[in-house]
């Protein structure tokens, strides 16, 4: 008896017939000179090249580049921090890149205002919130209500926002751990910063002193200022989201809209977004959106208290490069 076919054989595509060609010929993503070294630090140049040219190891390099190349050709290096930053101990990095010139504008959420000062105040912050509203007492510490909002009530005006209100405040005053706050040293430098607020969300709201009008009025003002920051971000300007899920992603949307709508050349700028997570919202209106016309969007996952230190040692070797050639 002959062999009996398959019902669906008919239909078996013949590979018999397929046409290669010598792989040599073919485009290749992965190269040998893009593999890592097995090297130490401290027998490369640069921590740079430990990495490789590969995927998120290469996306670290440019995103590198791009700050460096920003504070070299003068563009604003913009920080959107939230809070998370701050408590998991990288405020001294922060204020390390400011000296070195690589931060032109700090925006933070109304957290990263709370945390912010008391680190400043006692030198630890982040209270256990499950523990102390059970009793009520969630929030409710009586020196970073009165100090904020006292700040906002006496500072806050037609052209003045929480940021320099807060920063102000913060000068007046020589607190324990004073050269701890991202907010007292940019004052003192001089670089902007602006808290943006959604009221209810911080604690600093539950208290007998907070005040609407001006805390509306500050978070209205620092719109502004960022705004007015990222006018000139064209053609250069970098934009990093670190660990702000919601609310500064929707910050800079609008602030990028405000400025194209004013006709200001907004364009071919960097963004990054640097979370713990892959969210919709920074993925969609940092990394994508602002970037249809022109322009790289990156997205670098991980702990904030191991990338952050990996981009902040990866820009200082490579500004303090450019000291030593005299550039």
């Amino acid at each position: 008896m002959g062999k009996e076919s398959g019902k669906f054989s008919s239909q078996l595509v013949d590979l018999g017939k397929v046409k290669t060609y010598p792989v040599a010929q073919r485009k290749s993503l992965v190269r040998r000179e893009d593999l890592a070294p097995v090297a130490r630090w401290q027998e490369v140049d640069s921590l740079s090249s430990l990495f490789p040219q590969i995927l998120k190891g290469r996306d670290l390099r440019e995103v590198r580049e791009a700050i460096v190349g920003a504070v070299r050709s003068g563009k604003p290096v913009l920080w959107g921090l939230g809070a998370h930053v701050i408590k998991c101990g990288l405020s001294p990095l922060i204020i390390d890149l400011m000296k070195r010139g690589a931060v032109s504008c700090l925006a933070m959420n109304g957290a990263g205002a709370v945390h912010d000062f008391e680190m400043a105040f006692m030198g630890q912050t982040s209270e256990d919130v499950a523990s102390e509203l059970e009793t009520g007492r969630f929030g409710m510490g009586e020196e970073t209500g009165a100090f904020l909002n006292g700040a906002w009530k006496r500072y806050v005006k037609d052209d003045v926002g929480l940021g320099e209100a807060m920063g102000r405040a913060l000068s007046e005053q020589s607190l324990p751990h004073g050269e701890l706050s991202l907010v007292g040293n940019a004052y003192r430098l001089g670089i902007p910063v602006t808290l943006h607020v959604a009221v209810g969300t911080d604690i600093v709201h539950m208290h007998p002193s907070a005040d609407g009008a001006s805390i509306g009025l500050g978070s209205m003002n620092d719109f502004r200022l960022f705004t007015g920051v990222v006018t000139h971000m064209g053609e250069g300007g970098v934009y990093l989201n670190v660990g702000s899920a919601v609310v500064l992603p929707e910050v800079f949307l609008k602030a990028l809209s405000v400025a194209r709508n004013l006709a200001y050349p907004v364009r071919n700028f960097t963004t990054v977004n640097l979370d713990m997570i892959s969210h919709y919202r920074p993925l969609t209106n940092v990394v994508h959106r602002p970037n249809i016309g022109g322009g790289r969007g990156y997205s670098l996952i991980g702990h904030h208290e191991i990338m952050i230190p990996i981009l902040y040692q990866l820009v200082v070797e490579e500004l303090e490069k450019t000291q030593k050639s005299g550039g």
